[in-house]
């Protein structure tokens, strides 16, 4: 033990960057929805999600995020084009826009309306925040109100976070939106 160690000081430990694998593979899955919320899977478990039941896959991890990971690509590749959307939000706890995730959430519900077996992997880099609010949208998308909506995601992501920002904004596209069709894919 060195001198620092001998007086209980220890040096700073480096930073890590957010990535693949920040979050680990804990999957949560909401309820009986077909619905799993996480951080972003390492590339080398894609094989592990189609495994534990994903079939389609919703990234909310921003263009930049996904250009340097290449997590995107890898869903893509193992999952196919069609089976993966992209919700390209930055995490700032202000509103978001619907034209930047509205797309992904109506392609999820579309699936699991359409499809009885797929289960649907929505993430973003921690799974605590963007990644829930899609799950929200879809939750209120499949018929879930507000309330309920929140509660199953509290309750099966202990990591949840409700940001009221990002809340509102998918109240208010719901609101303003009419009637919406979820398409089954998206390109």
């Amino acid at each position: 033990m060195g001198v620092l160690g001998s007086l209980g000081v220890s040096l700073p430990r480096p930073r890590l960057v957010p990535g693949p694998g920040a979050a680990g593979q804990a999957l949560s899955w909401i309820g009986d929805e077909r619905i799993a919320v996480s951080g972003v899977p390492l590339p080398r478990m894609m094989a592990r999600l189609a495994e534990q039941g994903v079939t389609h896959v919703v990234n909310c991890r921003p263009h930049l995020q996904v250009r340097w990971w290449g997590d995107l690509a890898a869903e893509r590749a193992a999952f196919g084009p069609r089976h993966v959307a992209h919700a390209p939000m930055q995490d700032h706890g202000l509103r978001q826009p619907p034209a930047a995730w509205a797309a992904a959430a109506c392609f999820a519900a579309g699936v699991l309306e359409d499809e009885p077996q797929a289960g649907v992997l929505i993430h973003c880099t921690a799974g605590r925040r963007r990644s829930v609010m899609l799950a929200y949208a879809v939750l209120r998308l499949r018929g879930h109100d507000s309330t309920h909506a929140a509660a199953l995601l509290l309750q099966y992501r202990v990591e949840a976070m409700l940001v009221p920002a990002y809340v509102r904004s998918v109240e208010r596209w719901l609101a303003t939106a009419g009637p919406v069709t979820p398409p089954a894919a998206m390109p």
